[in-house]
C-alpha cells in the first residue's frame, strides 16, 4: 500500500514500500545472495543503514560488489569495478553456495506456497501458458544451500500466493525432502508484500502473516491469498518508510529509478 513522503506530499511508491521494509529484515545478516530488482535495492539500502557490513554475492560470479549504481542485469560492468573478487560459476555454486557460505539468499518470484516452494516458470499451462516467465536462473540452487530465503514480491492475490503452484520452479526443503532430497538451508523465511510480511520457522512451517502494512487489515491479506492463511499470535504493523530511508532510496540508490516505479 502506497502513502505519503514524511515531510512531504510526494507518495511513497508500492515499490519503495516493499524496499524499504524488505531492507530492514536484513539487519544483522552478512553475506547475500541477491536477485535483480526488488531484492538488489533493498540490499544496497540495507547496506546504507541497518548492515553497513553486509557483503553481497550476484549470479554472475561478483562477490563482495560495491557498484557506483544499480545494475541492470546480473552481468552489468559496474558489479565487477571495486568488487572483493569474481569467481567461475562452477566456483560460486560449487564452493560458495554449496559450502554454505550464504547467509540470506534474497529472491522474487511471481507464486509462492504456503511451504514457500517458487514458480518463476509459467502461469497457466505449461503447453499453453498465459504468461511465460524467465525461468529459475540460479534460485534452485539458492534455495537448496542459502541458510535461509527471503522472498519480495510485487503483488498479492490469490493467484500469486497460490494454493497450488502453476509449476514449480523452485522446491523449499518441504518438497524436496518429499522428493528424497535434503537441503542445506531451512527455505523460504520471510516473505514482504504489498499488503504485510510473512514468516516460518523452516520445514514443517508454512507461512503465515506476521505484520501487515499500515492501512492494510488481516482481512485484506487473508482474502488475498489463496489458502487458508494462519496469522501469529499478534500481528504487528509495519512501521511507515522514514524521510531518512527515502531519501536515500531515492537520491543514493536509485536516483535514476531503473526499479523503483
Amino acid at each position: 500500500m502506497s502513502g505519503r513522503d514524511p515531510g512531504t506530499t510526494r507518495p511513497v511508491t508500492s515499490s519503495e514500500l516493499l524496499s524499504v521494509v524488505a531492507s530492514r529484515e536484513l539487519a544483522g545478516h552478512r553475506t547475500v545472495f541477491a536477485g535483480i530488482g526488488l531484492p538488489t535495492l533493498a540490499t544496497e539500502l540495507a547496506r546504507l543503514t541497518v548492515a553497513p557490513g553486509i557483503e553481497v554475492v550476484y549470479e554472475s560470479g561478483v562477490c563482495g560488489a560495491h557498484p557506483s549504481r544499480l545494475p541492470e542485469t546480473i552481468a552489468d560492468a559496474v558489479l565487477i569495478t571495486g568488487a572483493e573478487a569474481v569467481v567461475s560459476m562452477p566456483t560460486l555454486f560449487g564452493s560458495v553456495l554449496q559450502g554454505g557460505h550464504i547467509d540470506v539468499g534474497f529472491l522474487g518470484a511471481a507464486q509462492i506456497d504456503r511451504w514457500g516452494s517458487l514458480n518463476t516458470s509459467v502461469i497457466g499451462d505449461w503447453d499453453r501458458p498465459s504468461v511465460r516467465l524467465p525461468g529459475s536462473g540460479g534460485a534452485v540452487e539458492v534455495m537448496a544451500n542459502a541458510r535461509e530465503v527471503f522472498v519480495v514480491m510485487r503483488r498479492h492475490t490469490p493467484r500469486s500466493f497460490a494454493g497450488a503452484l502453476d509449476f514449480c520452479t523452485t522446491p523449499g526443503p518441504d518438497r524436496a525432502l518429499a522428493d528424497g532430497i535434503r537441503p542445506l538451508g531451512v527455505g523460504v523465511t520471510r516473505v514482504v508484500t504489498e499488503l504485510g510480511v510473512l514468516a516460518r520457522e523452516g520445514v514443517g512451517d508454512e507461512l503465515r502473516l506476521v505484520a501487515v502494512h499500515p492501512g492494510v487489515t488481516v482481512e485484506q491479506v487473508r482474502a488475498a491469498t489463496g489458502w487458508e492463511l494462519r496469522t501469529a499470535g499478534t500481528v504487528a504493523t509495519t512501521a511507515a518508510p522514514t524521510a531518512a530511508e527515502l531519501r536515500l532510496l531515492r537520491d543514493d540508490v536509485d536516483p535514476e529509478r531503473v526499479y523503483l516505479r
